[in-house]
């Protein structure tokens, strides 16, 4: 099973969150403005693939561009995906449903991503 990962990045500039997908030896990766909560949908941007060190990497990141710290990580299953959506089913340790990216059209690098929860799981 291909693994996910979500980062607490705090910045210089402020803080995001790292959502990566761990697709062959890249991580597939998306800035969110806020962290991923059920229902809720989130303004994200494309950013370039990552190394997949970064599924278990915590502490500085080079160059003076903040520190990242695991605010959940596990396991995914692809639903769909094409250039303009991806849909997976997240199994981590915090994030247990679906989650849907979409691109918002004419805007190459801007996203929409929303978490609906598995039913039953209680919110952390």
């Amino acid at each position: 099973m291909p693994r996910f990962v979500v980062l607490q990045h705090d910045t210089p500039r402020g803080r995001h969150w790292d959502f990566m997908l761990e697709t062959g030896d890249v991580l597939a990766t998306w800035a969110l403005d806020a962290p991923p909560d059920a229902g809720t949908a989130v303004s994200a941007a494309a950013l370039p693939d990552h190394r997949p060190a970064y599924l278990d990497y915590e502490g500085p990141i080079s160059g003076d561009r903040g520190s990242v710290a695991q605010w959940d990580g596990g396991t995914y299953e692809l639903v769909d995906s094409d250039d303009t959506r991806w849909a997976v089913q997240l199994a981590g340790r915090r994030l247990v449903g679906r989650a849907t990216l979409v691109r918002v059209a004419d805007e190459p690098n801007r996203w929409h991503f929303e978490f609906v929860r598995r039913d039953g799981m209680a919110r952390e």
